[in-house]
């Protein structure tokens, strides 16, 4: 794999601990004139405690399943099996299944389209529709190759949000109507994280999938929709209703999670650490590539821990974070998944110039 290549052709094995657990990381009692951690890890049932001079935190936001059964009276009875579609692993055991997945994210989308090749039929749930972007764009390109531009950047800048989302809304309609589909979402486009996916329309104009309202109740082998409709004799059901996150093994008040918030300045350092030792790394959700943000995260927050940068004052930390909170929450659908919504190029460059890149 390229990640083995990678990390053989830099050296980087013999600084990896396979198979081993973190299970506490703590300030030591000297934190505020050291900036040093303790760090206790497992492996194969033994324990063991190391110190170290910082922290990387890199284990990102796809971390604990999301499952709200509570918002779906009758489950409890329901007699056919249910999984988030993180527990999804292949298609053939649900050969011959009739088959709802709640949720148009991505994963909602890439899951119904793959099931649909061996399910009976496949019924795709959405509370508010969603806009579908092609990973292929113009001339074969990829999408964020071919759209996330210099050039595109400042137009998008020129033209008020209702304008661009309205240009970037009729262009989409062009490939297959979202209407006609029963995907118009009720936001505009720029108000919520997109579904990439190249395949779903042709599944839903073939009838492999059949796009349905939200679930509003199930009963032992049914599924009653809002909009009054029943399927019967369901299966199996998939919550892909994303995920939370949080930090259990670093003590709560260095990183505190409430409904997916934390806050971090710039979305990487806590900003009430005596010690600026401790950096989150890909705990944002893109318009773009992640791995490259991901890296120039790295680099600024090296360049951090050795000195050579240096974070402002507390206050102008937090004003930052209460900041882009406030935009966000302007912008997008009110969601647990757009808590840590960051634009590609803006964000990138915000990094560059922090890093002195």
């Amino acid at each position: 794999r390229s990640s083995d290549l990678y990390a053989k052709h830099f050296s980087l094995l013999k600084y990896i601990n396979f198979k081993t657990s973190v299970c506490k990381v703590t300030r030591r009692p000297d934190f505020a004139k050291t900036g040093q951690w303790d760090v206790v890890t497992e492996m194969e049932g033994e324990q063991k405690s190391d110190i170290f001079d910082a922290i990387l935190v890199c284990s990102g936001h796809h971390t604990f399943p999301h499952m709200p059964l509570e918002c779906f009276p009758g489950i409890e009875k329901f007699k056919g099996q249910y999984f988030h579609s993180r527990d999804y692993k292949e298609p053939q055991v649900f050969q011959g299944k009739r088959i709802i997945v709640i949720g148009i994210g991505n994963s909602g989308a890439d899951l119904a389209v793959e099931l649909s090749r061996t399910a009976s039929q496949v019924f795709l749930s959405t509370r508010r529709g969603a806009w579908v972007v092609n990973r292929v764009s113009n001339n074969g390109y990829p999408l964020d190759i071919a759209r996330f531009s210099r050039f595109t950047l400042k137009i998008k800048g020129m033209l008020p949000p209702a304008v661009v989302s309205q240009m970037v809304e009729k262009n989409l309609n062009r490939r297959f109507n979202h209407d006609n589909f029963g995907l118009k979402p009720q936001h505009r486009y720029f108000s919520q994280h997109p579904t990439i996916n190249d395949d779903l329309p042709n599944c839903i104009i073939s009838g492999k999938v059949l796009v349905k309202a939200n679930v509003k109740r199930f009963t032992e082998t049914a599924a009653v929709f809002e909009d009054g409709t029943v399927e019967e004799n369901i299966d199996v059901v998939f919550f892909a209703t994303g995920y939370s996150f949080t930090f259990p093994f670093i003590e709560e008040p260095v990183l505190k999670v409430h409904n997916n918030k934390v806050r971090l300045y710039k979305y990487v350092f806590p900003p009430h650490l005596e010690k600026p030792t401790l950096a989150v790394i890909g705990l944002i959700q893109p318009l773009g590539a992640i791995m490259p943000i991901s890296e120039l995260q790295a680099r600024w927050a090296t360049r951090i821990f050795k000195g050579l940068n240096k974070l402002p004052l507390v206050d102008e930390m937090m004003t930052d974070i209460t900041q882009k909170k406030e935009k966000m929450e302007k912008r997008y659908v009110a969601s647990p998944r757009h808590t840590i919504q960051v634009d590609f190029l803006p964000y990138m460059d915000e990094l560059a110039t922090l890093a002195g890149v």
